[in-house]
């Protein structure tokens, strides 16, 4: 596949592929949202909403326009097959990890996740995950459905095994979830608390780092599709996902965000930001 640049692209994003470190596309699919639909629309009003943004970050005193991450635009996914377009996500996430770079996904529903991980494990078969989210996702099924934004975190224990998830915000899902993570991965509840810790562990290890915007209390972040009371605030994400990014990150991802649902576009500016803050933070 020739990678030429999108016609509109995530401010700060115009570079050529051949001389970008890092990826950037969107995965507009929510085929399996089980609540409320219109994270399909995000990469799109994203990139459009960029530009009330600046380019520079006083946080980490750094700039897009001194970096080179490409946009490749978002993925034509088969909305009526799932495993399809999960595999459609895998090719492409395998084209840019095999040419050395970086891959960034926006989603999209949770599920797009298991697709770039698919991609990923080949070259970094050790790989590590950590995953911010409200929701477990570690279902074995939704409504007897094996492929499900409800089980993404399930699935994708499926490739990498024991010990390897690493799940911060947790705040919802089914008993059995609850206590099936006990045994199969680490699960900190409600907060970060015990991310410096993992940190220690994962130093040196690739890792693939998911980011369900949801995790935000829904009062800084309303514009999604299933939100939780009692979530986290943007510094604390923010801080988070920065101290997260000095490890050994080989892809990443946000998603979650359902922009139709906060007609304020704050939702819409709260996931650019921290999506420039990671771009920053991972090249």
């Amino acid at each position: 596949m020739i990678m030429n640049k999108n016609i509109s692209t995530f401010i700060g994003c115009e570079n050529e592929y051949e001389d970008s470190k890092i990826v950037v596309f969107g995965a507009p699919f929510d085929s399996t949202t089980s609540f409320k639909p219109g994270t399909r629309f995000a990469s799109r009003v994203m990139r459009s909403e960029s530009f009330g943004i600046e380019t520079y970050s006083p946080y980490q005193d750094k700039d897009l326009e001194d970096i080179s991450v490409f946009d490749g635009g978002d993925l034509e996914l088969c909305f009526g097959n799932t495993a399809k377009a999960l595999d459609q996500i895998e090719e492409f996430t395998d084209e840019i990890i095999n040419d050395g770079k970086t891959p960034c996904m926006i989603g999209g529903e949770h599920l797009v996740t298991l697709g770039a991980v698919k991609a990923v494990i080949k070259k970094y078969p050790d790989l590590h995950i950590v995953h911010f989210d409200a929701h477990a996702d570690l279902r074995e099924d939704y409504l007897d459905e094996k492929l499900s934004h409800a089980t993404v975190m399930k699935r994708v224990w499926d490739l990498v095994g024991d010990d390897k998830i690493y799940q911060f915000g947790i705040r919802s899902g089914e008993r059995v979830e609850f206590s099936w993570a006990k045994e199969h991965v680490y699960m900190n509840k409600y907060n970060f608390d015990g991310l410096a810790e993992a940190i220690k562990k994962l130093d040196g290890k690739p890792v693939y780092f998911s980011i369900d915007l949801d995790v935000l209390d829904p009062s800084v972040f309303p514009g999604t599709g299933t939100p939780e009371a009692g979530g986290v605030s943007f510094k604390e994400l923010l801080e988070s996902a920065l101290a997260v990014s000095k490890l050994n990150v080989v892809g990443f991802d946000i998603v979650e965000l359902s922009p139709i649902y906060d007609q304020s576009g704050a939702s819409t500016a709260t996931a650019c930001k921290i999506l420039r803050e990671l771009l920053l933070a991972n090249y």
